[in-house]
């Protein structure tokens, strides 16, 4: 398997990212070598960038340079780059084993021999905010959490139908009938997993967290191979997109405050008190001021998808719960995104109000059907924090990749150059795709995934 990836870094003299919102930065969350993860095998993947995290790998304070990573053939290998303590996008990718399992006589859990292992790939990007800890965490945590719920369905997954009962038994005998018209597939399990490891992860940040006095949390972008399907998990503001050579897909949509306004409105109708009598739910064009009292302007509730008048009134005058437009479009005045992990402590400044009700640690799951596609060589997927997609478009990126690939067939590292030339035409160079005077100076990571490669290894077992 090969797949490229860079991220890069700001060096000395360079200008710097926009600063962040206020409040107390974290400190950086030390490595924890999963416990799971046995010894890494001999068969490297050529294609990513960067130093792995690994317990006996220096840091790497200089820019980021091409470096194998290694795979394991024991559980699994998850391999967390090298970052800069003030770096708070966090990344990890690797190779995914499931263990199968079955009752024994006892209606215990029996492993059985290596061979009946149900192997995947992952990829993760963690955007993280208020301090790299919660990323970190992330990048150190989710994989363990997504392949224990895996393990837990692995024999549902690799039946022909899901069983009503794991264990095999039917208590009623039409059971595999109502499966069968609730229409459960075996990905419907892969897409529950991930849901739940993405909930399980959640809860973990927000204890590690709470215990170490650390704050922060993190958007969230996963990607998962398994059985000839592609699982793009997303809960944030970064993206996915599958690129071939007619064709762009978008595999992931972002969660913001203004795509996610019914939801979150809806939340403080059902719960007023959240908001403390500090902030109005309803949206309207602009901050009301004064003069607008007692004058019919344009507003809309948790129940319309358009507008409506009504007339001002003195509550009417408070902080709005969603307020601004597009990516300047914030929570409470604090969160530019809606979903995630971490946040546990999070609060509007100055008040006790809190964040976490009205965010979802869920993920939305695309499914794309990898053994569906007639693959060519030059198919990816480009996986991205939001800084690549601030300045670059999904067509733009498309034209990078299409531009790119077809003269680079016999390098081994395209993937990974790839990846840095998309990185680098966020820097407004002459170049560049972005408009005049584009420039992203926030962190940027970037996943390509050749997706002939996962169609080659789909057999699923």
């Amino acid at each position: 398997m090969s797949a490229g990836w860079f991220r890069r870094r700001f060096l000395p003299g360079e200008p710097l990212p926009a600063p962040r919102p206020p409040g107390p930065r974290a400190s950086p969350v030390p490595y924890r070598r999963p416990r799971f993860l046995r010894g890494s095998s001999s068969s490297p993947s050529p294609g990513a960038a960067d130093a792995s995290r690994r317990p006996d790998s220096r840091p790497v304070r200089s820019p980021a340079r091409g470096r194998t990573l290694p795979w394991n053939a024991g559980y699994a290998e998850i391999i967390n780059a090298e970052k800069s303590e003030f770096n708070e996008d966090q990344a990890a990718c690797g190779k995914l084993c499931i263990r199968r399992c079955e009752f024994g006589a006892e209606e215990e859990w029996l492993t059985l021999c290596p061979e009946e292992f149900l192997t995947g790939h992952y990829w993760a990007l963690f955007d993280g905010h208020g301090g790299p800890a919660a990323a970190i965490l992330a990048a150190n945590t989710l994989h363990s959490c997504l392949r224990r719920q895996l393990e837990a369905v692995v024999e549902g997954l690799v039946a022909s139908q899901p069983p009503m009962h794991l264990n095999g038994r039917c208590i009623c005998p039409s059971d595999p009938q109502f499966v069968e018209e609730k229409g459960i597939r075996a990905e419907d399990l892969v897409i529950g997993a991930l849901e739940s490891a993405f909930q399980e992860c959640d809860e973990v940040i927000g204890r590690e967290l709470e215990a170490s006095g650390q704050v922060g949390g993190c958007t969230a972008l996963v990607a998962v191979s398994l059985q000839g399907k592609l699982y793009v998990a997303n809960a944030g503001d970064s993206r996915a997109i599958l690129v071939r050579r007619d064709e762009i897909r978008p595999l992931s949509f972002e969660f913001t405050p203004e795509t996610e306004r019914q939801r979150i409105q809806q939340l403080a109708f059902v719960y007023p008190e959240l908001l403390a009598g500090e902030f109005t739910r309803l949206e309207f064009p602009r901050r009301l001021k004064g003069d607008d009292l007692g004058q019919k302007v344009l507003f809309r509730d948790h129940h319309m998808s358009g507008w409506s008048y009504k007339r001002v009134e003195k509550s009417d005058l408070k902080y709005p719960l969603i307020h601004g437009q597009g990516r300047q479009a914030r929570l409470l005045g604090t969160l530019a995104v809606s979903r995630g992990l971490g946040d546990h402590q999070l609060r509007v400044l100055d008040t006790n109000i809190q964040l976490k009700p009205f965010l979802l640690s869920v993920p939305q799951v695309t499914v794309l059907d990898v053994g569906q596609l007639e693959l060519q060589e030059d198919d990816v997927v480009v996986m991205a924090t939001d800084g690549l997609w601030d300045v670059l478009s999904n067509e733009q990126v498309a034209w990078l990749v299409r531009s790119f690939l077809p003269g680079n067939q016999e390098d081994p590292h395209r993937f990974l150059k790839l990846a840095q030339m998309l990185i680098h035409s966020t820097q407004g160079k002459e170049d560049s795709p972005t408009e005049e005077g584009q420039v992203s100076y926030d962190d940027v990571s970037v996943f390509v995934i050749p997706l002939h490669s996962q169609g080659q290894e789909s057999s699923g077992h």
